[in-house]
Formats: C-alpha cells, sequence, structure tokens
C-alpha cells in the first residue's frame, strides 16, 4: 500500500508530463509488473515514483544522434535488462570514476590509500551500502524506498550532483516546461538520501 500523499504527488506529476505533449504514453505499470521490476533489480519504489509509473509509461522517441542518453526513460516494461542495469549503476559508477581519475575521495570513507587500486575497493565496498538511486529520466534520479515521497529529483554526473526539482512534480516542471529553470526564493530543496545528500 503506498501513501496518499505520495499517489497524490506522482499522479499529478504524470498528468502534467501528460499536459506538455512531448511523450507518449503506455498504460502505467501493473502490481503485478512493479512486483516483477522491484524483485529483479532488487529496489522498491518510492511511492511519488511508482504513482507517476503506474499513471501511465513515458514511452521514448527515436535516438538521437549524438546524445549520452538516447533512450533517456528507464524501459521498465520489456526493455534491455543491461540497460536498466547500467542506469541504476550509474550514480555508483560515476562515483568510482571520480575516485579512479579525479582523485575523489569521501571523507566518510576513512583515510584514502595511497594506491589507486585499493582505493577504489575501499570506494566499491562503502558504496554497496549506500541508498539506492532510482533513474526517472536521463541521469536525474531519485531515492528507493516504498512509504517515502517528496525526495527532491537529483542529477547525477559523476560526483558533480545538482538538485532538479524540489520533489518529482517540481522536477517535471523544470525538465519539461517552457518555463523551467524559473525559481522562486523558497525553492530551497534538501535532499534525504545518506551518502548522496553530502555531494549535493
Amino acid at each position: 500500500m503506498i501513501t496518499a500523499e505520495g499517489m497524490r504527488l506522482g499522479g499529478e506529476a504524470a498528468r502534467r508530463l501528460a499536459q506538455t505533449g512531448i511523450y507518449t504514453f503506455e498504460p502505467g505499470l501493473t502490481d503485478a509488473e512493479f512486483a516483477r521490476i522491484e524483485r529483479e533489480y532488487g529496489f522498491e519504489f518510492a511511492d511519488d515514483h511508482r504513482a507517476f509509473l503506474a499513471a501511465g509509461l513515458p514511452v521514448n522517441v527515436p535516438p538521437e544522434e549524438g546524445r549520452t542518453w538516447s533512450r533517456p526513460w528507464p524501459e521498465w516494461r520489456g526493455g534491455d535488462l543491461d540497460s536498466v542495469r547500467r542506469q541504476l549503476a550509474w550514480p555508483v559508477e560515476g562515483v568510482l570514476f571520480d575516485v579512479e581519475h579525479n582523485g575523489f575521495w569521501y571523507e566518510g570513507w576513512g583515510e584514502s590509500p595511497a594506491d589507486v587500486t585499493a582505493a577504489l575497493d575501499v570506494a566499491r565496498r562503502c558504496l554497496a551500502d549506500v541508498s539506492t538511486l532510482v533513474p526517472v529520466y536521463a541521469h536525474r534520479y531519485l531515492p528507493a524506498g516504498r512509504g517515502s515521497f517528496g525526495h527532491p529529483v537529483l542529477s547525477m554526473w559523476q560526483t558533480d550532483i545538482i538538485y532538479y526539482g524540489l520533489d518529482l512534480l517540481d522536477y517535471v516542471h523544470q525538465e519539461f516546461n517552457e518555463a523551467r529553470g524559473e525559481v522562486g526564493e523558497d525553492w530551497t530543496p534538501r535532499a534525504t538520501a545518506p551518502f548522496w545528500r553530502d555531494l549535493v
């Protein structure tokens, strides 16, 4: 059972996305499909993310040449399993890339080993315990977690992580509306996922 507020927030975000006319939609994911996806990939959707995908599944337009994400919407229904796994792994792989190539080290991991291979081993072990981030669109993510909702949407590019919406509804406005990027003084998102919030 998902929370009423999570259902409202996700449903409204789906409605607003549909109003833009940018994407077409397949019927939303069913309870059986959610169960299969969560079992297959080992996480549970946050309530608003689940309600968003239950209201209608956005369909990728034909791939565009030269774009990093030629198919930005995760293909939860019948898509390439490896493609979804790559999108799920993107946040952690980005941190590991910065550990290996850019000297990144998170102070919560303790003292950084001098050897890059050892540093990667420590980082991998520590990252195995961080909150799972679930792709919404391309490299925009929400934390996993049944019973939770209203998380800010994070844009993940290695350890360059920024807010892309106060919540899923605001994210749809920021990403897909003509007035995107316009925020008021009260636009003060606060990341909720441990570890990831320290990198924003």
